[in-house]
């Protein structure tokens, strides 16, 4: 699965410090997470998964492949910037063809960076980044509804069942409301996500606190976390300029770095995983000699379409997948341990992958 997260904010919030520390930890961590430059602004990690270490020493895997992750750094936006202000028009198209997005706001002082508003209140940088999405959002459905009106009239069911979504979202955003707020039914989430709105997406606030507060937080940062509790949405601590630091040392340093300053692991861990859970993923995993890989899925996966991930024809001709719970992979030995215990178990065309399943397909094409 191609997954996409925009890195949205104001201009000196920390952005694309941000950004920076994600690629550069990718890279100095290349053994097991490969990162690769797609462009300028784009960067593709590896999801954080130490149960891949595990598999791979267990089935002796020459290689060890991550689930990936992709993040945008998109242009620092401004007010103003669904009417073209600034560099609105990039950071529209940017988010547009994201799966989520992360919104920065910035948790700490500093005479020697500018606040594109003059001072420092996240709670503000929040609400000008919804706004202009919301602004955004408006404003292509408004642009819209003409066209979808006179299609169903006429009769087109398609335009009729869009109109109908489109007219949720367009009650939600005229509230205030961002259109993620809109209850919309499993039946209808396809046409949903159509529309492509840009508050729409799954949305992750990030605190980037100083260096002080990069374990615990601070005033400003839990005033996000509050509103992250209200907004039922999720929120993450980090401080951008410390990662980009631990981004440039070795495993050995970066473990004493991390301890000096109270931290179990680097924040940018903890991001990418909050990212991936926030679109409703999960990983199960393949392992051999080859390579021991991470695999992604949503939650709630049949065996066969998690077997379609690898290849569309193991879906299509999926007969069963042989499956054991990574912790019975690993207190057994692997696959040959598993089976002798009988926790080697053949699952069907109905069965609902779990988080953590170790897999082999069997199939017919």
């Amino acid at each position: 699965m191609a997954l996409k997260v925009a890195i949205v904010g104001l201009p000196n919030v920390g952005k694309s410090t941000l950004f920076n520390a994600l690629t550069q930890t990718a890279a100095a961590q290349a053994a097991n997470y490969p990162f690769c430059t797609i462009e300028p602004n784009v960067g593709e990690v590896g999801v954080p998964e130490p149960r891949l270490d595990a598999l791979a020493k267990i089935a002796k895997s020459k290689e060890i492949i991550p689930a990936r992750i992709t993040f945008v750094d998109v242009a620092g936006l401004v007010r103003g910037a669904a009417n073209g202000e600034g560099l609105g028009n990039q950071f529209l198209a940017n988010i547009r063809d994201c799966d989520a997005t992360a919104l920065v706001a910035r948790c700490f002082e500093d005479g020697d960076v500018t606040h594109v508003e003059g001072r420092v209140n996240p709670l503000d940088d929040l609400d000008i980044i919804e706004t202009e999405l919301m602004l955004a959002d408006l404003d292509s459905l408004e642009r819209r509804m003409t066209g979808l009106e006179k299609r169903a009239k006429g009769g087109d069911k398609e335009s009729s069942a869009t109109l109908r979504l489109a007219t949720l979202a367009l009650e939600a955003l005229n509230a205030g409301r961002p259109a993620r707020s809109a209850t919309i039914s499993e039946d209808d989430a396809k046409a949903w996500r159509m529309l492509q709105l840009l508050t729409s997406k799954p949305a992750l606030y990030v605190c980037n606190v100083d260096e002080e507060s990069a374990a615990t937080g601070n005033a400003l940062s839990d005033q996000v976390i509050e509103r992250a509790a209200r907004d039922n949405a999720k929120a993450v601590v980090i401080s951008a300029k410390i990662e980009s630091e631990i981004a440039m040392l070795d495993l050995e340093e970066r473990g004493e770095f991390l301890e000096t300053l109270g931290l179990h692991e680097p924040g940018l861990d903890r991001l990418i995983r909050e990212a991936y859970a926030l679109l409703g993923l999960q990983t199960y995993f393949t392992a051999g000699p080859k390579e021991a890989r991470a695999w992604t899925i949503p939650v709630g996966a049949t065996g066969p379409q998690a077997a379609g991930v690898i290849h569309t024809d193991f879906e299509k001709g999926f007969i069963r997948a042989e499956t054991i719970a990574f912790d019975d992979y690993v207190a057994l030995g692997g696959e040959a341990g598993a089976r002798e215990a009988g926790k080697l178990r053949s699952e069907g065309k109905e069965y609902v992958v779990r988080d953590g399943d170790v897999m082999n397909f069997r199939f017919n094409v």
